[in-house]
């Protein structure tokens, strides 16, 4: 457990980088943490994208082994954050910077990074080291009704690679050791999201319903983050939400 969570840090403190393995410096690619690397496409298979935080990184790896034969799954190279992140100068115009570059399928997320507490600096901590939070003049990264309209930004963005979308709803956010997460504030982002995904024609994969009943089992304690056990739960049904797109017909 203990690698794992050191893993799931190191991925969240990557620096946000371009989606092509030629546009990042031969030093940082020596680097690369798995999850990240860049793959050579089979043409004659789909191409698969998932774009997501450190809960997704966690999953990405067995998503691409579940899928292998079936599928190219791509993964942005980095901690896409919150749905500000996606559409500033580090998000969208990186991960997908062709505007004809097409797509079979992508599966994408975005929450937690929403819903985390800033202070009014846009910083996490202060200098004495602790966390925003409601208790200390905190403030969420991203409201709920602002989330909800960056969410159907990005889904305009998504919809021009011609790509069957899915969107992953949050996991639960427990009592955590981080204050600036505050137990099941992803609810309202929850609701917000499924909203948005019903009247937009996106697909939704209630990541959240799946963990939700096994959450003592498959989350860390006092943690946001997953054992290996839990992103391999995820891993599983997020390949199953991909299989089942590609028999779908495209809208």
């Amino acid at each position: 457990m203990k690698h794992a969570l050191s893993l799931i840090t190191t991925l969240i403190l990557t620096p946000l980088a371009p989606l092509h393995a030629a546009d990042v410096p031969a030093r940082a690619q020596s680097v690369t943490p798995p999850e990240f690397a860049a793959i050579t496409d089979d043409p004659k298979l789909p191409r698969v994208l998932l774009i997501g935080d450190s809960v997704s990184i966690a999953y990405s790896l067995e998503v691409r082994k579940l899928l292998s034969g079936m599928a190219n799954v791509h993964r942005v190279p980095a901690n896409c954050g919150s749905t500000k992140t996606a559409l500033g100068s580090y998000g969208l115009v990186r991960w997908l910077p062709h505007p004809k570059e097409r797509w079979d399928v992508i599966h994408f997320n975005h929450g937690l990074h929403d819903l985390s507490y800033r202070f009014a600096d846009d910083s996490d901590r202060n200098a004495k080291g602790d966390y925003a939070s409601p208790m200390n003049g905190g403030h969420q990264n991203v409201p709920p009704e602002a989330y909800a309209k960056n969410l159907r930004e990005i889904i305009a963005r998504l919809k021009q690679t011609g790509a069957k979308l899915i969107f992953a709803s949050t996991t639960p956010v427990p009592e955590s050791d981080a204050a600036k997460y505050v137990k099941d504030s992803e609810l309202p982002y929850n609701d917000f999201a499924k909203r948005v995904m019903i009247e937009e024609g996106v697909s939704w994969n209630d990541l959240w319903s799946l963990v939700k009943p096994r959450q003592a089992e498959l989350q860390g304690k006092r943690n946001v983050h997953f054992m290996p056990s839990g992103s391999s739960v995820m891993a599983k049904q997020v390949a199953e939400q991909i299989r089942a797109a590609f028999s779908q017909p495209k809208s």
